[in-house]
């Protein structure tokens, strides 16, 4: 086996350093072992020995052009200007930071879809080449533009529910695959406490359902885990849902079995299962959007007070348009093992609302409404609101935590949510 082009020059470099020196008989020999070493021709062995650390005239493209034979090469500039400069880059963020830092597959659709909707509010305005930019950039070169942006987005989870033990054997047990994803109205539910590490006394809840065919959101907080309050949150966000509620799929907490809401499930067709305990991943669609959707947005602070609830609520109210109009999904299509490989393959990213336009099964009533309150809707606007929210809610944490003498909680859970689209 021959010598690598990195062991060539090593041999070159030592070899070098004699033959210059050496006398006329002294290079022949040094010349034959040179040439069984790295199996150059004579010619071109005597050639590289000779001119070794000297400047050489060479044809380049029909040009002359100098160069040092042996010496450090120089990284040659892009003849190719760059495409994406800098004045694209703080549009691009400004972007990124209404979609609430979506990732580049995610972001690029937002981008397609909210792009007109904000130019019709005046929120951002745009030259013909940089919208073309805009609409074409692929999610890998928005993830390399943000990559040094992408540093600052981390956050934990925490789950305190606790299993139940009514109606268990009434209530059947659920896994994820078992219902149809391809029918909407079939959701999960979950509550999410907002306890902020202490769990004691009483503290707000957030209420959670998702919708596991068109992964629509809703979203209501509760005073406490209590089954009143659970219960006629349930009532209110099923009022809310642009199409009828099918099936209800919970955990085994006592908030969600009991007989009240067993009989209204039952009343109202509605298929009532839960999921086996301890079992995360039979509710996963709602788990993975407790975090993407409410920890992401309100964060791990404690919210224990009248107050609290009610900017709660109003910032859902802003946060439910502003997740179901304009984040998109993305779906998975199929899953495939491969020895100890899991392949996955998803459908292209889309908006709730999107997905709810496109199904065959939503009403077309509903679809016209639905259509008639996008168009009422700015998504620079609604992240204003729902900052502006954050902030009030980190204040109200702030100063309980401070009367206190407890540490706060605030600032590492939200110092991501701090910026406003400019």
């Amino acid at each position: 086996m021959g010598l690598t082009m990195d062991e060539k020059r090593s041999v070159t470099r030592e070899t070098v350093r004699r033959y210059q020196k050496a006398s006329k008989k002294q290079k022949g020999p040094m010349l034959d072992e040179f040439t069984a070493l790295t199996g150059y021709n004579r010619s071109y062995a005597s050639h590289i020995l000779s001119n070794w650390g000297k400047k050489v005239y060479l044809r380049v493209k029909g040009e002359t052009v100098a160069a040092i034979l042996g010496g450090p090469r120089k990284e040659q500039k892009r003849a190719r200007p760059r495409k994406y400069d800098e004045r694209f880059l703080r549009v691009l963020r400004s972007l990124w930071e209404v979609s609430d830092y979506l990732c580049g597959k995610r972001l690029a659709p937002f981008i397609r879809e909210a792009l007109p909707s904000l130019e019709r509010f005046g929120e951002i305005g745009l030259d013909d080449e940089m919208r073309q930019k805009l609409m074409k950039i692929s999610p890998a070169t928005i993830d390399r533009l943000l990559k040094k942006d992408r540093k600052k987005l981390v956050l934990k989870s925490r789950s305190r529910t606790k299993p139940g033990t009514l109606l268990k054997h009434q209530i059947p047990i659920r896994t994820f695959s078992d219902w149809d994803d391809l029918r909407p109205g079939f959701a999960e539910a979950d509550l999410v406490g907002h306890d902020g590490g202490e769990a004691r006394g009483d503290f707000a809840q957030t209420l959670h359902l998702t919708d596991v065919c068109t992964s629509w959101c809703e979203m209501q907080a509760v005073k406490n885990k209590a089954r009143l309050w659970v219960f006629e949150a349930l009532k209110d966000i099923r009022e809310r849902l642009p199409f009828p509620l099918l099936g209800l799929d919970s955990d085994n907490g006592s908030e969600f079995i009991n007989n009240h809401l067993f009989n209204y499930c039952k009343d109202n067709e509605i298929t009532f299962t839960r999921t086996r305990a301890y079992r995360k991943n039979d509710n996963c669609h709602v788990e993975q959007k407790n975090w993407s959707v409410i920890r992401r947005t309100v964060g791990y602070m404690r919210h224990d007070t009248p107050e609290d609830l009610e900017v709660l609520n109003e910032l859902y109210g802003h946060l439910r348009l502003y997740v179901n109009f304009f984040q998109p999904v993305m779906k998975l299509k199929e899953k495939t093992r491969v020895g100890s490989r899991v392949i996955k393959k998803y459908h292209p990213p889309k908006t709730p609302y999107q997905i709810v336009i496109e199904s065959k099964l939503a009403d077309k009533v509903v679809k016209r409404r639905l259509k008639r309150q996008y168009e009422t809707l700015n998504p620079a606007e609604l992240k204003r609101a729902i900052t502006k929210l954050q902030k009030k809610l980190i204040r109200l944490a702030a100063s309980k935590t401070n009367a206190r003498g407890d540490r706060d909680y605030s600032y590492n859970s939200h110092k991501a949510t701090q910026r406003h689209f400019v």
